[in-house]
């Protein structure tokens, strides 16, 4: 076990703000102060203006809103966001070359928006400005792009473009179909980002500036901070109530790691598991319910299912997985013989819940309020009314204009990012649309896998986790589900299902090696090995590489055509299951685990989380004869060795 007297370091709001940038794109941006600090954040709130303004009070034309919407993004993102990552040292510093191609990004999209009658008109019959401007407004919305997002996601749009021109079509057919219609750039998602994600990233801004972040760390402390390895229970706990708004797992891991990962070291967690524990169960918040990050929405759109009825589904897959982790990392506690934090380090639960708890009334009025039928654009602004008004009976996280006003530039700013994944996401779907491309990849990975189910998944899946070590989880989500989520669902796998399984693999990418942005980042705070760390957080969240092959053959995971009474069975026999699965990979239950138990213990935890008499009597079996092992060897001192 660790000293106690060793010395905790938390990081500062600049150097947590400092080692996000590092690692995610999207918190890369320029610094100002002054004059032009002022012009920055009026451009940030007249874009708040704009998304209040067209979804409150006027009615616009989709190409209007959507076209208007990525015109005042992509001059904002040119104003905030450097050629090159590690450039936002220099102090109110904008390049002229910046301001030209912010305002020629902007005067191309609201090109189309002035002309938007005329052009409509023309349909096809392009002329040579439209080209101009088309073409114009592609490269650089790809270019900020690059500087948001990364190099990989313009690799996929460009390969899809260089198709289309190699299968015959005109550039004036591709440009009309990318930048003028709505299968294009301007498509689904950025129709969904304009209407609903933007809210929801206003929505998160806002609390996380009510102080409601500082409140679930000390709420799950008060719950879990005495335990066994109590430290590293919090933060599991911690980062499944973030999930409820946060929809960046980088950001999930360092916001809440900063103080978590320091406090599980000091207790005695080695650092890459520490950093491990964090990433995990931070990356696991774009799945926990009501938000689920900004794919969930165009999951909504993309399938006509309606939004709560995704986030209701969502529910039982999301509990298994953070039981799976907190298992885990219980198991290597008791392994390590760790205990939790002093009495006296820890709040007390009732006098938090009394005093603070008024801080859940944003995520309560959120559900309720989507469960009674509003939309979600309705749920999140009146959850944003709410979270302004609780945040007033605090001094310490009472909002100032100021403090209103900065929170407002700040959701802004986060926008930048995911519509401009949304963007590139829609030339895929264009390029797809216009030459029927699906259709082919279709039949071939139909080939490929040979009207196999669970080979079509396995290519899927590769195919997500691929994608994804480059791509953030919307536009991967988009993508796979605009290419590969149609053949799992011609193989006979309900909708929800099919949708589910590559949202799943999107987002497990992020603690996937080689490339596990929210793994480094927990690594940069642990000052743990990146690549371990990355392994080990794939070890603890193995539960997502698994669920969602069961949810794919079995939908009564998501609730679907099931009733109450095989829903409590399947609870019951997952949690079992996830049990003797954390104890064959840990190697621990009640004392070391032998191979045997071990192996024993894996097939059991994987035939109970298979829902089935079968293979839940099976797992059962296997699962008590570990458990009466592991009895008979503790009551006779075989303690054994566990073995990492």
């Amino acid at each position: 076990m660790a000293h106690k007297d060793k010395e905790i370091h938390v990081l500062s709001g600049r150097e947590t703000d400092e080692l996000i940038a590092q690692f995610d794109r999207e918190s890369n941006v320029r610094r100002f102060s002054g004059i032009p600090d002022y012009f920055v954040k009026g451009l940030l709130l007249l874009f708040t203006a704009y998304v209040v303004w067209v979804t409150l009070i006027v009615s616009l034309p989709e190409q209007v809103r959507r076209s208007a919407f990525l015109g005042i993004l992509i001059f904002a993102g040119y104003i905030l966001y450097p050629v090159k990552m590690g450039m936002t040292k220099r102090l109110n510093h904008i390049p002229w070359y910046d301001f030209a191609l912010g305002i020629l990004g902007a005067v191309a999209f609201f090109y189309y928006v002035a002309n938007f009658q005329v052009i409509v008109s023309r349909a096809i019959m392009l002329q040579p400005l439209d080209i101009v401007m088309g073409v114009t407004g592609i490269l650089i919305l790809g270019e900020l792009c690059r500087r948001v997002v990364g190099i990989p996601i313009l690799v996929v749009a460009a390969g899809f473009i260089t198709y289309a021109l190699a299968a015959g079509f005109s550039l004036k057919r591709i440009v009309h179909q990318l930048f003028y219609t709505t299968d294009g750039i301007i498509g689904t998602p950025i129709g969904v980002c304009s209407t609903f994600i933007v809210l929801f990233i206003f929505l998160a801004a806002i609390l996380e500036r009510s102080g409601i972040a500082a409140f679930f760390i000390d709420l799950a402390n008060s719950v879990a901070g005495f335990a066994s390895g109590g430290p590293a229970k919090v933060a599991v706990i911690a980062s499944a109530f973030e999930g409820m708004y946060s929809g960046s797992s980088v950001a999930n891991t360092v916001g809440s790691g900063s103080v978590t990962i320091p406090v599980m070291k000091k207790i005695g967690y080695k650092p890459e598991f520490a950093a491990a524990v964090e990433a995990a169960a931070s990356t696991g918040g774009q799945i926990m319910p009501p938000i689920m990050g900004a794919a969930a929405f165009l999951m909504a759109e993309l399938t006509g299912i309606p939004y709560p009825v995704i986030a209701v589904s969502a529910i039982l897959p999301a509990v298994l997985y953070f039981t799976g982790i907190f298992l885990m990392i219980h198991f290597e506690a008791k392994k390590l013989n760790l205990k939790g934090l002093p009495r006296e380090e820890i709040p007390n639960f009732w006098r938090l819940l009394v005093f603070r708890g008024y801080l859940f009334l944003p995520v309560i009025v959120l559900v309720a309020l989507m469960s009674f039928g509003f939309t979600p654009a309705y749920a999140a602004l009146f959850a944003i009314v709410t979270a302004i008004a609780v945040s007033m009976f605090r001094k310490d996280t009472r909002f100032t204009p100021a403090s209103f006003l900065d929170a407002l530039a700040a959701g802004s700013r986060n926008t930048i990012g995911v519509a401009m994944a949304c963007a590139i996401a829609g030339i895929v779907v264009g390029i797809v649309s216009l030459t029927g491309l699906g259709q082919i990849l279709i039949a071939l990975l139909l080939t490929v896998a040979n009207n196999s189910l669970f080979l079509a998944l396995i290519l899927t899946m590769i195919a997500c986790l691929i994608l994804g070590m480059g791509i953030p989880t919307t536009a991967n989500y988009v993508i796979m589900a605009t290419i590969t989520a149609p053949i799992v669902i011609r193989m006979g796998v309900p909708v929800m299902a099919a949708h589910m399984f590559v949202f799943y693999f999107g987002i497990v990418a992020d603690i996937t090696p080689p490339v596990a942005l929210a793994a480094y980042a927990g690594a940069a705070i642990a000052k743990s090995n990146p690549i371990k760390t990355g392994v080990i957080a794939t070890r603890l969240a193995i539960t997502a590489f698994i669920i969602p092959y069961i949810f794919a053959f079995s939908p009564e995971m998501l609730l679907i055509d099931t009733d109450i009474l095989h829903v409590i069975r399947i609870v019951i026999t997952s949690v079992i299951g996830m049990f003797g699965l954390a104890t064959g990979l840990e190697g621990y239950m009640f004392i070391p685990a032998l191979v045997p138990e071990r192996l024993m213990a894996i097939a059991g935890g994987l035939c109970l989380i298979h829902p089935g008499l079968i293979t839940d009597t099976a797992g059962l079996v296997l699962i008590a004869l570990v458990v009466t092992l592991q009895l008979i060897r503790r009551r006779r001192g075989l303690t054994g060795q566990a073995k990492a």
